[in-house]
């Protein structure tokens, strides 16, 4: 099954294909943009961790290292660079990761999340 899910992407450039993208609550995320910045953090992503891609937006989803997030955000402190992925980036909706029918042992599979919806096959 595919479950819903909205996403903010930040590109730091325009030239390049590198994406920052943290994974929202929606409603928590339209209060806090219009002005609800009171709301924690924690209430408005869905999970407090930043993914990264350089194969756009239906690549494989990974985890950016503190340097690349030092070049990006001049900051490696998770607090500041979702705060500033939520300011700058732009929401996107969709399909993105499957669950409940893929792999019987997730723990002897990859980390890297599927945002083309293909589960678990061809991931090593």
């Amino acid at each position: 099954m595919v479950r819903e899910l909205t996403k903010v992407v930040y590109k730091p450039s325009v030239e390049g294909n590198e994406e920052f993208i943290v994974i929202v609550n929606p409603e928590e995320y339209k209060r806090w943009k219009e002005g609800g910045t009171t709301i924690p953090l924690v209430e408005v992503v869905d999970s407090y961790e930043i993914f990264w891609s350089n194969q756009g937006a239906q690549g494989l989803l990974g985890r950016p290292s503190k340097q690349q997030l030092e070049n990006a955000f001049g900051t490696s402190k998770d607090d500041e660079v979702i705060k500033q992925i939520l300011e700058k980036g732009k929401e996107e909706s969709g399909k993105g990761i499957r669950t409940g029918d893929g792999a019987t042992n997730l723990s002897k599979g990859s980390a890297a999340v599927d945002t083309k919806g293909k589960g678990l096959r061809g991931i090593n």
